[in-house]
């Protein structure tokens, strides 16, 4: 059973009758374009074939009824008074995102709603950010209001940052609302100017969780994030000019005062610089159908993700070299925030059942008896979001 079935079935087990809508919300992976979006840089995500479903119908009341049919877990909150939970579960989610509306103007009405998902959780493909939309959409649809696209996506930005606690980025949001089947989005998260890169046939993309929860990320991403924070300001001070974000800095200014700068600040800078140039060498290779360029440049990326911003782990290294030794792997770096979770490959499309067959035992034998079981499967770019009246 589908999560969009899974999503009704529960809805009908639980509230007694058909929902009215079913919003559908995907799940995305990033080509390529690691840590640079809170830095206002540049990103190349996909939203993929792994869906999660929002199930609702609307209420008289000002209530928001909810259940997590994945998680086996409900909540209820009134509109009227919406507060943080404190024991930082899935229920920040929904309620964030409806604070958030609300605090933008737009009067929001009840709802019951089941959420059901397909996406792995904590492989690092956002389900945060599909809740998110997905929430936010069906919350919209009742109060027959209209947002555009980048400033919801802003909206549930906000939303993460203020009730789940994560000082998340702008691209996970953008690309749920904006995916494209067979294209990637190109991001500038400065300006969140966007455009679609058509992707050569022929190619799919395997993602292939490590086994190993990141159960580091969210701090360590939150460290990171004030790591890019203080190489702003010492930059500012070694270039006499003020500095938003790493983006005003070239490579060459950075290489002039490199020795200048602390370690590591000086690291997560280079990445983040460096990185930016590969995304739009990326995506001009994927204009080109330059498949080994591309590969190699996703190399490129895990070897800086793991030496300059040090968001790598053995079983992240291990899974790249795994997958590398398969015939038709064009390149793999670790994707999401790290330390833990999953990686990305570009793989000949006519080579996505080897990929599958012959990396477990391989990634099993260069971590040794005890590795963590991964699991492998290929995604196709998808749509973004959407309200689907049943």
């Amino acid at each position: 059973m589908t999560a969009y079935q899974r999503a009704i079935a529960q809805f009908e087990a639980i509230f007694g009758s058909s929902p009215q809508i079913v919003t559908v919300a995907p799940g995305r992976v990033n080509l390529i374009g690691e840590h640079t979006d809170y830095n206002e840089g540049f990103v190349l995500p996909i939203a993929i074939d792994r869906h999660l479903c929002v199930a609702a119908r609307g209420r008289p009341d000002q209530t928001v009824r909810v259940a997590a049919a994945d998680l086996n877990d409900t909540d209820e909150f009134p509109l009227t008074e919406i507060v943080r939970d404190e024991r930082g579960s899935w229920r920040n989610y929904p309620r964030g995102v409806a604070w958030v509306i609300q605090q933008n103007g737009v009067a929001l009405k009840g709802i019951d709603a089941v959420i059901a998902s397909d996406i792995p959780i904590g492989a690092g493909l956002s389900s945060s950010a599909a809740m998110e939309v997905g929430f936010a959409l069906t919350l919209l649809h009742f109060a027959k209001a209209e947002v555009p696209c980048p400033t919801l996506a802003q909206w549930c930005q906000r939303a993460e940052h203020e009730f789940a606690g994560v000082q998340c980025g702008i691209m996970d949001q953008m690309i749920a609302l904006l995916g494209k089947e067979q294209h990637a989005l190109l991001l500038d998260c400065r300006d969140l100017s966007h455009e679609l890169v058509p992707l050569p046939k022929g190619i799919a993309f395997v993602i292939a969780d490590t086994g190993v929860p990141r159960t580091l990320a969210a701090s360590e991403y939150n460290i990171r994030r004030a790591q890019c924070g203080e190489a702003v300001k010492v930059l500012s001070e070694l270039l006499g000019r003020p500095l938003r974000s790493l983006r005003d800095v070239t490579l060459d200014e950075l290489g002039q005062v490199f020795n200048e700068m602390p370690d590591p600040l000086r690291r997560r800078a280079r990445h983040v610089l460096t990185e930016n140039s590969r995304v739009l060498a990326f995506q001009q290779a994927m204009r080109e159908g330059a498949l080994r360029r591309a590969g190699s440049l996703l190399l490129a990326s895990h070897a800086s993700l793991r030496d300059d911003y040090e968001v790598s782990c053995r079983e992240l290294d291990a899974m790249v070299s795994a997958l590398m030794s398969v015939e038709g792997v064009f390149g793999a770096r670790l994707t999401g925030a790290g330390f833990g979770g999953a990686c990305l490959a570009m793989v000949r499309e006519d080579a996505v059942e080897r990929v599958l067959t012959e990396t477990p035992p391989r990634y099993k034998q260069l971590l040794g008896e005890n590795s963590p079981e991964s699991t492998l499967f290929a995604v196709h770019p998808s749509d973004g979001a959407q309200v689907r009246p049943l």
